[in-house]
């Protein structure tokens, strides 16, 4: 069975690479404030919205009236164009509230890119990744599967971290025909649906006796000093 699984780990990026991953994330923050701001006001004027198609077609456009879009990734400004278009798309099914502009105040700033002919690899223990090239990362797990994206975040501690998306296929549990219920309960610890019984051990109502007991003991030990006036360490027993 294939399913869908997230490996997490921490970037060490140099510095030319962190001056690019602020430009990415910023150069995707404006696509997509850009893009919500016109879907906003075509949806005022026309009722009707934008589709994703529609604005991944002006984007050849934009690049050459903004130069410097052309500097970053341009998967990831795709893909920020494609989150926009399923926010919109949930939202239109009442899944979640209306799309609002990201800030550069966010504690969090991210982009994602996708997997194209290789282009998002495990290196040993590097990782590479469109226009970064191979970035130093803590490498605490193996990643198994069909990679699909990367996600880059960045932190307000100066923190960098990467989530990588894959494919892998697991091997399902066997089904079986018969289900053993159980019942867990007070007087008796569990009760399985083929009547067989667990008893409850009750160690806590054994040690609250042995303790009210030693209490009591303690608590005459104590009378005894005060009246010989004796100082409780200095007592018989205490």
């Amino acid at each position: 069975m294939l399913i869908n699984k997230a490996y997490k780990f921490r970037l060490y990026p140099n510095k030319a690479q962190r001056t690019l991953i602020a430009k990415t994330i910023g150069c995707s923050r404006f696509i997509f404030n850009h893009f919500l701001a016109k879907w906003n006001n075509t949806y005022k004027q026309t009722g009707k919205g934008l589709s994703y198609n529609s604005c991944s077609a002006e984007l050849p456009a934009l690049k050459h009236e903004f130069e410097w879009l052309k500097e970053v990734d341009s998967i990831a400004i795709q893909t920020s164009v494609k989150h926009l278009g399923e926010a919109f798309s949930r939202f239109f099914k009442g899944q979640n509230d209306l799309p609002h502009f990201k800030s550069k105040g966010n504690p969090v700033q991210s982009y994602t890119t996708k997997q194209t002919n290789g282009n998002i690899r495990i290196i040993g223990d590097k990782i590479k990744l469109p226009k970064l090239g191979n970035v130093r990362f803590a490498k605490s797990a193996e990643v198994n599967g069909r990679i699909l994206n990367a996600t880059v975040r960045s932190t307000p501690s100066g923190k960098y971290f990467v989530s990588v998306l894959v494919e892998t296929d697991v091997q399902e549990l066997p089904k079986t025909n018969s289900v053993v219920g159980i019942d867990v309960g007070i007087k008796d610890f569990a009760i399985l649906s083929d009547r067989t019984i667990y008893n409850n051990p009750n160690y806590f109502r054994t040690l609250e006796k042995k303790l009210a007991k030693a209490q009591r003991i303690l608590s005459r030990r104590k009378e005894r000093a005060i009246r010989q006036k004796r100082a409780l360490p200095a007592a018989k027993n205490y």
